[in-house]
């Protein structure tokens, strides 16, 4: 019994990074020898499952505790983060229509079937309207459903509710709640590396190397404008803020939620990690349990860049030709419309047709772009993801060391 607990306490003491990275190669290897086991995949569904499982439940309870204890001085950091958030989508997209029409990217529409997927929306309206629907759903429903938005208002309202009852025993109940339900997000983390193993199993073992000779240059634009954002883009904004090199936290943000992110492809599974990755930077609980669960859901860097490249991508195989201001008001409406964008893996595809009827295409080729991306998404969606997420981190720590910096606090 002692000796396990030595080699347990030896694990956990190991960098976690380290652990991934072996778990990493270990699946990559396991996956070439012998693919297709069952039994090594489920631990990458395990894992996304627990993190899946719990992360409503942690929103729900860090959001209400934190806005029920909340101190004075939040607001202009909370004004800041979601300036950045909407500013660096709003350039992703930008960049997305820059980058297609330096490389115009066709793809062969009439091969493709169309996917089997949830009716997309029409219209930006409709986009909004189902915002303003998923915010007043009820809120159990919502923790069921990992609806964050409704988790994110009705968390609000709770919390203010609490802080002005000033209730001492109620305020210290909430807060083991939210200790409780962290030391279990805690421990779900610490079995990442075998998590990670099954996923890059899982990856390697079904994902043959065909997407990359049919889709080669749709994916190498895509992910070539993501990598921009992710290492130019995004550091500019993050260094001109602070005014120092940005690169040691973009590298850290990376290393540490962008790999989770890249594998687990879903931004809601890995605010756990981002959570984790602020507390260990020291960043104000109050301010990243709320920051995260919102970037999570209107920080959309990766969504917005698939959204316009898929679409310009259309038009140039039909041969439109589109001026550049209406390729402009499609950055505008892609920028909107990720913000609305489900946080699971896949979610960006569905704004597709929206963003293609406003050139006129129909919904029939529409849905067989989205067929493409559902081919693609194996990196796609990872390379999109690990954008989207670690930048929530990245920019939540941004603004906490702005406002630091601007009170000379150390």
């Amino acid at each position: 019994m002692h000796k396990i607990k030595t080699i347990l306490l030896s694990w956990q003491q190991t960098n976690l990074m380290l652990r991934i990275s072996i778990g990493i190669i270990t699946g990559s290897i396991l996956a070439l020898i012998a693919p297709g086991h069952s039994a090594i995949s489920v631990m990458g569904d395990m894992f996304v499952g627990a993190l899946k499982a719990m992360a409503p439940v942690l929103v729900a309870v860090l959001v209400t505790s934190s806005v029920a204890t909340a101190r004075g001085g939040l607001g202009s950091r909370f004004r800041l983060v979601i300036t950045l958030y909407m500013l660096s989508t709003l350039l992703a997209a930008v960049l997305a229509v820059s980058g297609s029409r330096l490389f115009p990217v066709s793809i062969a529409l009439a091969n493709i079937e169309s996917a089997s997927c949830a009716p997309p929306p029409g219209q930006l309206a409709d986009v909004f309207s189902n915002i303003i629907r998923d915010i007043m759903s009820n809120p159990i429903s919502a923790i069921i459903n990992a609806n964050y938005l409704s988790i994110l208002f009705w968390a609000v309202i709770i919390g203010l509710a609490l802080k002005q009852m000033a209730n001492g025993q109620t305020i210290s109940s909430l807060r083991q709640w939210a200790d409780a339900v962290s030391k279990v997000i805690a421990w779900i983390i610490q079995c990442a590396p075998f998590g990670i193993l099954g996923l890059v199993y899982t990856t390697v073992s079904q994902s043959g190397l065909d997407i990359f000779s049919t889709y080669g240059k749709l994916l190498l634009l895509l992910v070539g404008c993501i990598l921009t954002v992710s290492l130019v883009l995004n550091p500019i904004i993050v260094g001109c803020l602070l005014r120092r090199n940005p690169y040691p936290l973009v590298w850290q943000c990376l290393k540490e939620s962008a790999v989770s992110a890249f594998f687990t492809r879903s931004s809601a599974a890995n605010i756990p990690v981002n959570m984790a990755l602020c507390k260990r930077m020291g960043i104000d609980e109050d301010f990243y349990s709320v920051s995260i669960p919102l970037g999570s859901i209107i920080n959309m860097n990766g969504a917005a860049i698939t959204i316009t490249v898929m679409t310009l991508a259309a038009c140039e195989t039909l041969g439109l030709n589109i001026p550049l201001g209406s390729a402009l008001l499609l950055s505008i409406i892609a920028t909107l419309g990720a913000c609305g964008t489900s946080g699971v893996a896949g979610g960006s595809l569905l704004l597709i047709p929206m963003a293609c009827s406003l050139f006129g295409i129909s919904n029939d080729i529409a849905m067989q772009v989205v067929a493409v991306g559902f081919i693609i998404g194996v990196v796609q969606d990872s390379v999109e993801t690990a954008l989207n997420s670690s930048a929530d981190a990245l920019f939540t720590i941004t603004a906490e060391m702005h406002e630091r910096t601007k009170k000379g606090w150390k």
